[in-house]
Formats: C-alpha cells, sequence, structure tokens
C-alpha cells in the first residue's frame, strides 16, 4: 500500500511525508528531487509551469512509483499533485490505487511558511497560480496544517489502519468536521462531506422512545463513508481534530441556546461553531459576542439548497468573526456548489448576524418568487382557460426566453405530476406553511427603513391562504366569482410573462436593497456582487437573473437605477401594468404582483401626496414638516 501527500507549496507535504515514511519504514519519494531542469528554472524565476512543463515529470513519477509496486515495495510520494489529471497520471498501472493525504491551510499561513524558507526553488510568487490551479481531491484524507507534522503523522496512521482480514481500511477517532442534528440536512450535508473522503462525527440527542441511536443507524447504513457516529456529546466533541469545528443543524431558536449550554464547556480555546439553521440574524450577533468572550469563534451560516442541495453542493452565506470563517473556509467550499467558473459557491459575508441576514433575505426573496409564480398559474388556469399542459408549454417557453430559474424549473415538473391518472397538484389543500424568515425579512425592512413590499405581500398572501374555511365562507357570502379575461389567450399570455419579468425584477431590486442599507447601516461591508454569485448555484433562487446581476451589482446605487434594470422594466411597463389591471378586474388576486406595481409607480412619482400626510401630522400632533421653498434641514409648524 502506497501513499502520496500533496498539497501546494508551504504545506508541509515533503516534511510530513518524510516523518510517515520514518514511521511506517517505507521508502520515501520528493517529487521536487525529480524536476526537469527547464522546470526548476523557470520556477526559480517565479515563471508558473504549465501542463507540458509536467509531463515529463509526472510520467517519470509514475515510473518510479510501478517500480516499487513490481518489486512489492511501498512507497510515501510527496508531490503537489494539483490537478485531478495529474493524480491520475501518477496512479496509471497501479494494481492499488495510492492513498491520497491533502494537507491544507489558510493563504497567509501558507505565505508565511514559504517566506521563511531558504534557498528551495519555489517561491511565494507562485503560490497564487498554485492555489488557482488547486483541484481539491474528493477521494482523499484532509488534513489542516495547524497541526505539528507529528501530530499530522499520527492522525494519518490512525485513519489508515490495516485490517488484517483485507486490505482495506478503517476510519479513524480522529475527525475533520462534527455536525450535530442528524435531520434531512444534517444527514445530506454529512453524507457530502464524507462521499469527498472528509471525515465527519455526527451526533444525533436521544429522545426515548423517539429518537435512539439515529446517528449510529445512519453511519451503519453508509458504511463505506467515513463517518463516525456518536449519541453522547463528551465522546463526540473529543473526536473531533483540533481546533474543533462543529456544526449545528438543529431548529432555530430554544435548541441552539440549549445546545450551546452543553457544548460549552466541553471547547477548548480556539475552537468553532456554526449554527447552520435559520437563526435570527440578531441571536447570531449575540451568539457571536458571547461564544467570543469564551474564546470560541461563533459563525452563522445560511444554507440554501434544500436536502438535494445539501448533498450535491449547496449555496453557503457564512457570517461571524473572520478568523473563525478563515479556520473552516478549506472545508465549506468544499461542501458548497460551483459558479459556472468552477469557484465555490460561498463567500465570507460579514460580522455579526450577516450571514443569516443574507440567508434571511433571500429566503424573503424566495417567498415572493413564489407567490408570483403562483398568480401567474391562476391567472393561466382560472381566468385564460389554460390546461395544466397549456401552462406547462408556456412556462417551458419563459425558460428558454430569458426567464430560467430553478423555481420556474420545479414548478413545471409540479405541473406535469400525476397520482391515478389526475394531477397531484388538484389533491394540496391551499393552505401555504411558512417557517418566518419571510416575516423576519418584512420586520428588519421596517426597522432599517426600506420598502421591502413585495416580499410583505407575499407573507401576508401565506397567512390569507391558512384562513381555507373564512375563504369559504366569504366566497359563499359575496358570490364573487373568477371571470375570463377577454382576449386572445397567446396576447394575454405574452403579456403576463412580461409581467412576472416586471414581479421578478422588482422583487430582487427589494432584496439587494435591503441589504445595502443593513450593510450601511451595520457597518457590514456586505459585497453585493459576491452574494448574487453565490446564489448563481446550489441555492433556491439561483436563475439567469441572478448571473446577470453579478455584474450589475458592480455597480453602487439601487439595483432599480441601473441602466440594464432601466431599459428593461420601460420596456415591460405597460404589458405589466395591463396584465395586473385585467387580473384584478377579473377578479383575481395579485397581493405580490401589485404590490411590485404599486412600488415601482410610486417610485416614478415626482410629486406624491405625502405632503398632505405630512401635513395632517403636524394638525393632529404637531409633529412639524418641511418646505418648498426652505433649506430642507429646516422644520416648521403651522397652528392650523
Amino acid at each position: 500500500m502506497s501513499y502520496m501527500v500533496m498539497g501546494v507549496s508551504g504545506s508541509g507535504k515533503s516534511t510530513v511525508g518524510r516523518l510517515l515514511a520514518e514511521r511506517l519504514q517505507l521508502h520515501f519519494i520528493d517529487a521536487d528531487d525529480h524536476h526537469l531542469a527547464t522546470s526548476v528554472e523557470k520556477m526559480s524565476q517565479g515563471i508558473p509551469l504549465t501542463d507540458d512543463d509536467r509531463w515529463e515529470w509526472l510520467q517519470k513519477l509514475n515510473h518510479l512509483l510501478q517500480q516499487a509496486e513490481n518489486t512489492n515495495q511501498e512507497v510515501v510520494l510527496a508531490c503537489s499533485a494539483l490537478k485531478g489529471q495529474y493524480r491520475q497520471i501518477l496512479g496509471e498501472g497501479l494494481a492499488s490505487p495510492l492513498k491520497i493525504i491533502y494537507l491544507h491551510g489558510e493563504e497567509d499561513v501558507l505565505r508565511s511558511r514559504l517566506g521563511n524558507r531558504k534557498g528551495h526553488f519555489m517561491t511565494d510568487v507562485l503560490l497564487q497560480s498554485q492555489l488557482q490551479t488547486l483541484e481539491i481531491p474528493q477521494e482523499a484524507l484532509h488534513l489542516n496544517i495547524v497541526h505539528t507534522p507529528e501530530e499530522l503523522v499520527t492522525q494519518i496512521m490512525q485513519h489508515f489502519k490495516p485490517d488484517s482480514a483485507s486490505p482495506s481500511f478503517t476510519v479513524s477517532s480522529v475527525a475533520s468536521l462534527g455536525i450535530i442534528g442528524m435531520g434531512v440536512m444534517g444527514k445530506s450535508l454529512a453524507l457530502n462531506l464524507a462521499g469527498k473522503g472528509i471525515s465527519v462525527a455526527v451526533f444525533n440527542r436521544t429522545v426515548p422512545g423517539k429518537e435512539e441511536q439515529v446517528a449510529e443507524r445512519f453511519a451503519e447504513e453508509n458504511q463505506t463513508l467515513p463517518l463516525l457516529p456518536f449519541s453522547e456529546l463528551p465522546q463526540f466533541v473529543q473526536a473531533l481534530e483540533k481546533p474543533r469545528r462543529i456544526l449545528l443543524m438543529v431548529k432555530a431558536g430554544r435548541a441552539v441556546e440549549e445546545l450551546l449550554d452543553q457544548i460549552q464547556p466541553l471547547l477548548e480555546e480556539g475552537d468553532l461553531v456554526m449554527d447552520g439553521g435559520n437563526s435570527q440574524y440578531q441571536d447570531t450577533t449575540r451568539r457571536v459576542a458571547e461564544m467570543k468572550t469564551r474564546q470560541v469563534h461563533f459563525l452563522g451560516v445560511g444554507i440554501s439548497g434544500g436536502e438535494e442541495g445539501a448533498l450535491k453542493g449547496p449555496s453557503l452565506m457564512p457570517g461571524g468573526e473572520k478568523a473563525g470563517y478563515e479556520k473552516v473556509a478549506d472545508i465549506l467550499n468544499f461542501l458548497a456548489a460551483q459558479d459556472k467558473n468552477g469557484k465555490p459557491c460561498c463567500t465570507y459575508v460579514g460580522p455579526d448576524g450577516a450571514g443569516h441576514f443574507v440567508k434571511m433575505v433571500h429566503n424573503g426573496i424566495e417567498y415572493a418568487e413564489m407567490q408570483a409564480l403562483a398568480e401567474a398559474y391562476q391567472l393561466f388556469r382560472y381566468h385564460l382557460n389554460f390546461s395544466p399542459s397549456g401552462i406547462v408549454e408556456e412556462f417551458t417557453k419563459w425558460q428558454e426566453s430569458g426567464l430560467n430559474s430553478y423555481l420556474l424549473e420545479i414548478t413545471i415538473a409540479i405541473l406535469q405530476k400525476q397520482e391515478d391518472g389526475t394531477l397531484l397538484l388538484d389533491k394540496i389543500l391551499d393552505a401555504a406553511d411558512q417557517k418566518g424568515t419571510g416575516g423576519w425579512s418584512t420586520a428588519a425592512a421596517l426597522e432599517l427603513g426600506t420598502s421591502l413590499d413585495s416580499i410583505a405581500a407575499a407573507v401576508m398572501a401565506r397567512h390569507l391562504s391558512a384562513l381555507k374555511e373564512q375563504r369559504v365562507q366569504a366566497a359563499t357570502l359575496y358570490g364573487i366569482e373568477p371571470e375570463q379575461l377577454v382576449g386572445v389567450p397567446l396576447l394575454h399570455a405574452q403579456q403576463l410573462k412580461q409581467a412576472f419579468e416586471g414581479v421578478k425584477l422588482i422583487n430582487h431590486a427589494f432584496g439587494f436593497e435591503l441589504m445595502r442599507q443593513a450593510s450601511l447601516q451595520f457597518q457590514w461591508n456586505l459585497n453585493l456582487s459576491e452574494i448574487a454569485r453565490i446564489w448563481t448555484n446550489g441555492c433556491i433562487i439561483r436563475s439567469q437573473l441572478m448571473e446577470e446581476l453579478v455584474e450589475m451589482l458592480k455597480t453602487e446605487g439601487p439595483l432599480l437605477q441601473h441602466p440594464c434594470i432601466v431599459e428593461r422594466l420601460s420596456a415591460i411597463f405597460l404589458p405589466f401594468k395591463e396584465t395586473v389591471a385585467a387580473g384584478i378586474k377579473a377578479n383575481a388576486a395579485l397581493p405580490v404582483s401589485s404590490a411590485a406595481l404599486n412600488y415601482f409607480l410610486g417610485y416614478n412619482t415626482v410629486q406624491s401626496p405625502a405632503n398632505l400626510i405630512q401635513a395632517q401630522r403636524d394638525y393632529f400632533g404637531a409633529h412639524t414638516f418641511r418646505r418648498t421653498d426652505q433649506p430642507v434641514d429646516q422644520y416648521f409648524h403651522v397652528d392650523w
């Protein structure tokens, strides 16, 4: 059995590899000793190597490994092996695959190490190139270089313990990450990481008769993965490599508080706890400060993507102490989905509760877009007399003409789902549930003094939908029925598409404006373009529009005043207005569509009636007012 210790320059792969070979009494190969003279000269001058430069070198190393295997000699190879194709070349023709150990660390640590290294051809000038080239291996043991070489070798030897009965290896008692809470999301995140070779300790509480041996059964169902199950917190914490990294995947609120009370006595200085649930951002801000007094880092990590995203790669929004984020950035980046350029859909959002605030806004945008799609469906089916298959056909056209999104994709799938030969959707009760984040967004907008009309309307629409019994009674009392829209259906279908686009643009503008105001008032320095980027994949509101917003949001100022948005809304304003007016005239409730349109009309009003409101306030309460013919910072009162 042969091993390869890999990583970028400064990760200590040669030191760790040599020490591992000594401990195991194996032959050691340092790939740096076999570089071509021309390659050494290039690197000495700070010139990055190309694939062509590395080809002969990789072939030579592969030949050495084959020679060793042919003579029944086990080896330890220390090699950067940055790309998957490089590792494939190294392993070609080997009967037994290399056991890969990937050493990783923060860039500033790597640069510091390279700066202290004397007489080596690889300088810190090339580090950035290596980091950009690096493709993190999935089938590997991941170890953080915060540990000493001796500690790293001990962890490697614990991880790869030979079983006398077979050539397979058992998982060590040291896990890179701990996850508490084996619900759907906790399990999926654990499978995501463990499936990529990262050892994960998993814990779930014990509730007699309800939740017993949950973590153990989960690990047993996935025996081939590096999962360490626990039902006792002390043992769970002890199984984690230091500094410990723990992700809480439990219900927001009381459960988080109780867990933190239980786990704090078990932690040490420098450990990190992350809350991956939908906690209120104010709670996260408080917890960051409280944990800091105990020398423990705390992050509020917004996670979007649902069960599928958690398993395949979610969008991650970590916020809190920057030093805490740096301790776990490698794992979070590995866990996350990737954008179209291969970058992780994960970024450090900002301090305090910024991560959970951004996730809250994400969910608010999601609420309104779901309602907007529901309103479009309602108009198509009950006012334009489209069949479900006809709506699918129209929505598919939307996908192909610039409105593609994950929510539109799942809506199309829902409209095609049959049960016993009939549409399943027609058997679902029309009363929508919610978890609170939409309402929190609305409350935050009120606190920050910014508008959130479409999102607030979506929240209220869910509240109204829950009044099923009252709605049925009201329909009987008032006798208001849906009316058919007059005109050519295809014309109205096109108008409806344009109206939906208008709602979508305005809704996203609301969300990003709320974050912009929060950034200013809380001094979070949010990078809105970067937030849009991590929302281009993995999350629920990923869409073609989000891809476009990445560039638009590099320009400062309100999104509704960006030239591209102005051009698009101007072009669709008339059909947007006509669709909402026609829908309401036909007795269709359009809370989100009309809220977006009303805001847009108000946003474009030079002279609003708010002067009358100010006069009224001064009349009954002497609240004062400002005048158009006096300096704007002066206030007046009149004896009405």
